[in-house]
């Protein structure tokens, strides 16, 4: 297991590095005040009006980059600085979480996939190591250890697919965020630049998320590979 554990390590660096780049961009950016004197709360009420979206409610959640849609309640939830603050990050993150919303008003099919997910990704991710390990430790003596080796790496690799899949989610969420916050002229080009940095690193940390599941998935499967 020490190839596991080194993945896990590089990830983890990595991962690390990029979460406090993303805490640094956002601390800057919370300093660019908006010209227009909107807070996060009112960039995305603005941008559901925009889009017709009449049935998504945006609220306040405590804690930081909490920031998320909920597709079952129908809901943009904001952090409490994003939802009450003025500056490019709060209008970054806001635009961006309601760029979630207009994919679920659109039918986008990533999103959609990705809701599918969900539930068997949520049993197969808190089962799936043990799995792995069980099988590691029995392939070597019985021909079941294989079979639940086999078996663990599938419940890994469902959660691996989903990584994947969340990418062009976030990245889409962004692009839409992005085109319109300029579109509709909320922000000036300083302010533009720096909600575009941001959204750009908070994407990063998914990717990052993906290239390390599918490398710790890749290790798993060579471990299978080795002990037919």
């Amino acid at each position: 297991m020490m190839g596991y554990y080194l993945i896990g390590g590089l990830v983890m660096l990595v991962s690390m590095y990029v979460s406090n780049k993303l805490k640094s961009k956002f601390k800057h950016y919370s300093k660019l005040s908006l010209r227009n004197g909107m807070s996060g709360a009112e960039i995305a009420q603005k941008m559901l009006a925009d889009n017709n979206i009449t049935d998504v409610k945006v609220i306040s959640v405590a804690g930081q980059l909490t920031d998320h849609y909920n597709p079952r309640d129908k809901t943009v939830n904001l952090s409490e600085a994003v939802y009450s603050q003025r500056n490019a990050a709060a209008a970054a993150v806001a635009a961006h979480e309601v760029g979630h919303a207009v994919q679920h008003a659109t039918a986008y099919s990533w999103l959609g996939m990705r809701s599918s997910l969900v539930p068997v990704v949520s049993i197969a991710s808190k089962y799936s190591q043990w799995v792995i390990i069980g099988g590691i430790a029995l392939a070597a003596s019985t021909a079941f250890g294989s079979w639940l080796l086999l078996a663990g790496i599938i419940m890994y690799g469902m959660g691996t697919l989903f990584s994947f899949i969340t990418l062009p989610v976030e990245y889409d969420a962004s692009n839409r965020a992005l085109a319109w916050l300029e579109n509709e002229r909320m922000l000036t080009q300083e302010e533009h630049a720096g909600a575009e940095d941001a959204l750009k690193w908070a994407a990063r940390t998914y990717l990052v998320a993906a290239i390390g599941s599918l490398a710790t998935l890749l290790y798993f499967i060579s471990i299978f590979l080795r002990r037919r």
